[in-house]
């Protein structure tokens, strides 16, 4: 046993597998905290309340390395290592929301009549959240049940099996986003050459999104091939792969909606989805009836 790895001088009482590299950890604590901390001044500038999902998103990268960086100082202890397994499985589902929720903010400023579909701009949001939560909560409830043990049991095998559940769910719900954004872009598309101004804008953010999705749906492939032979797969005993797979990609999926900001491309107060009440004063609910009435006699 390398003397250079307390991780693994007692592979009895702890759950690593593997010699962690503290270098890796901490480069990754770093990269992670300089684009929460970009977020956290863009939140702030653009005054978006729904930008502090993606900073929570960015934080909690941050914090899963923090624990990895006190579990390889401290391998005996299962607190941090299960605190940064557990972490690193749920933290990108909050990017995922927050795509979400500026899809709705991108619907309701570039599409006249607010809708997709015939959903809403304000619903489209609030589904596809709730979706993202039944998403994070299977996860959640599967990591956490496995215990964050490598150690096989029926136990574990199926909390991992319920995790992987609720990945395959969190991409289930991205294909369909993909089905309302390829839509979307469509009708931005014909709005531009109809002359339309203003609507360009909302192309580099969608075309950000995309890539978001893509880097997620790299990270959401690896983690179902990581354990779909539970704990019999070499892949958890190589963290190049876990870099390269999860880190990378989900560090990228930031850094990506750093440049493209909905809340640089989408400013000011008239951007944000209106309150219950204010659709009401604004009679936007009976104009957006009144629109999908006037469709339903036509077709």
């Amino acid at each position: 046993m390398p003397a250079s790895c307390p991780a693994l001088a007692d592979p009895d009482r702890t759950e690593w597998s593997l010699c962690p590299s503290t270098p890796a950890a901490i480069l990754f604590t770093v990269l992670f905290a300089f684009t929460t901390i970009v977020h956290l001044v863009q939140a702030v500038h653009y005054k978006k309340a729904y930008c502090w999902v993606i900073v929570g998103s960015a934080l909690a990268q941050t914090i899963t390395y923090i624990c990895r960086i006190t579990s390889i100082k401290n391998p005996n202890d299962l607190g941090p290592y299960a605190a940064w397994f557990v972490i690193i499985l749920v933290a990108p589902l909050f990017t995922n929301a927050f795509v979400y929720m500026a899809m709705g903010r991108m619907i309701w400023n570039y599409i006249p009549n607010a809708m997709l579909y015939r959903v809403t701009a304000w619903n489209f949001s609030a589904y596809f959240v709730i979706f993202d939560i039944i998403a994070l909560l299977i996860q959640v409830a599967g990591a956490s049940s496995s215990g964050a043990s490598r150690h096989a049991n029926q136990q574990v095998l199926n909390a991992i099996h319920i995790y992987m559940g609720g990945v395959a769910v969190q991409q289930f719900f991205i294909l369909v986003f993909l089905f309302y954004a390829i839509k979307f872009h469509r009708m931005v598309l014909q709005q531009i050459q109809q002359g339309t101004e203003g609507v360009s804008g909302a192309l580099p953010l969608l075309y950000a999104i995309y890539a978001v999705l893509l880097l997620i749906t790299i990270r959401i492939v690896f983690r179902l091939v990581e354990y779909s032979h539970g704990f019999k797969s070499t892949i958890p005993d190589h963290e190049a792969y876990q870099y390269a797979l999860d880190s990378v990609p989900m560090l990228l999926a930031l850094v990506v909606l750093n440049f493209f900001h909905p809340g640089r491309i989408m400013p000011g107060k008239n951007s944000d989805l209106p309150s219950r009440q204010e659709r009401k004063v604004d009679g936007i609910c009976n104009k957006v009836a009144k629109i999908n009435e006037s469709s339903t006699f036509a077709a």
